[in-house]
């Protein structure tokens, strides 16, 4: 059963030296993860999923133990989910930097799992994944990486799209409400056309959620280079 979720948003700038000159923009977003992992800490959970956008070669079930690079990002930093030994499965950039947030703050609270989903992924095998995480043990963690439009701005990686805010407001809504019908509800092809990585696993997120009642905060909301970037928990 899901006893509590975070939501962070996955773009590798959130790491610091690749950010590099720019880090100081992120740091409300850094510390607002900061914080978001220390409430699936608190729910003392027995198994913590972390659930991110993969392209293909990165999809699906990634052991505790799998490594990832930002060396692809002119960064020389590798990093694991994990204490595990290496697995030799290699995780895609949305999930090493939740691997970079955990060893940031040093997880220890529960053995970790990583769940690459590929943004064409339907809403109702998002959900029913969501569900079967949820079975696999009595207290169950998801720390669920992805990030909403990047239309926001003229120099936004999509450039300027006016559904885009309002898009990023209503996920933003749902995850302060930990509302899961409205998760459910996003449109699959409006989010791809706005290139907002993280619907599949807000969706996962949902059936996750279903009858665990849990009430949600929103840590941090803002749209530094176009793209819409969302903190949030549910406890």
């Amino acid at each position: 059963m899901l006893v509590a979720a975070a939501a962070c948003p996955c773009p590798p700038l959130l790491v610091p030296t690749v950010a590099a000159g720019a880090a100081p923009e992120l740091d409300a977003a850094r510390a607002a993860c900061t914080d978001a992992l220390g409430v699936l800490a608190a729910a003392r959970p027995e198994l913590l999923v972390v659930v991110g956008p993969a392209e293909r070669s990165g999809r699906g079930v990634l052991p505790e133990g799998s490594h990832g690079s930002f060396r692809g990002f002119g960064v020389d930093l590798d990093v694991r989910l994990g204490r595990d030994e290496d697995s030799g499965r290699e995780l895609p950039p949305s999930l090493a930097v939740a691997a970079w947030l955990l060893e940031r703050t040093g997880w220890s609270a529960a053995p970790i799992e990583g769940l690459g989903v590929g943004e064409p992924l339907e809403p109702e095998r998002c959900i029913q994944s969501g569900r079967d995480i949820a079975a696999r043990a009595e207290r169950v963690a998801l720390l669920v990486m992805g990030d909403a439009s990047a239309c926001r701005t003229l120099k936004a990686p999509g450039y300027l799209d006016e559904r885009a805010a309002p898009f990023d407001a209503e996920v933003a809504r749902a995850l302060a409400a930990a509302d899961v019908a409205a998760l459910r509800a996003l449109d699959a092809e409006l989010a791809y056309e706005l290139k907002a990585s993280g619907r599949a696993c807000w969706q996962v997120l949902a059936g996750a959620a279903e009858g665990a009642n849990l009430g949600g905060s929103l840590l941090y909301e803002g749209a530094p280079y176009g793209v819409g970037y969302l903190v949030a928990t549910w406890s």
